[in-house]
């Protein structure tokens, strides 16, 4: 197998690093109720996704 000739540098690894952080998930609000939620899925809270139910939830006391 082919092996690195030199040692790459502190400066040049941390270039080639800069863009791997990880990115918050996009929150939304859910159309229903307002709470906020995560894009794409079932309303925790009450339950709806696109107008419709589609987890039945039991009333909050």
């Amino acid at each position: 197998m082919p092996n690195p000739k030199r040692k790459h540098s502190k400066s040049r690894t941390g270039k080639r690093r800069a863009h791997d952080h990880l990115t918050p998930p996009a929150i939304g609000s859910c159309p229903n109720c307002g709470e906020s939620k995560l894009s794409h899925r079932v309303c925790p809270s009450c339950g709806y996704y696109r107008g419709r139910v589609v987890i039945e939830m039991e009333e909050k006391k």
